[in-house]
């Protein structure tokens, strides 16, 4: 094989990874494949309010429920409810 089939091999293969980057990028600001934050379901009573990531495989996310905010651990182990009944800072929904 010539060098210059590995040239076009490289350049092909650095196409292809550009690609790839470029759509999960797009498809992160987009908010496709995330927990989107300030959401409200039918009833307006609960929305996420803030998603932290802790690590890869754990969040913390902040939930508001009425006129209370409760912190939950999301994990690859399961949920557990960090704090609960935490009255929003303002006191008020915005």
């Amino acid at each position: 094989m010539e060098w210059a089939n590995y040239v076009r091999f490289v350049l092909a293969l650095l196409v292809v990874l550009g690609l790839i980057g470029g759509f999960a990028w797009l498809a992160r600001r987009w908010g496709m494949g995330g927990v989107q934050t300030g959401k409200r379901g039918p009833s307006g009573r609960l929305e996420v309010v803030e998603v932290l990531s802790v690590d890869p495989r754990r969040r913390l996310v902040l939930i508001r429920r009425d006129d209370r905010e409760h912190l939950i651990l999301l994990g690859a182990d399961g949920e557990r409810v960090i704090e609960t009944g935490i009255t929003p800072v303002g006191g008020a929904r915005p």
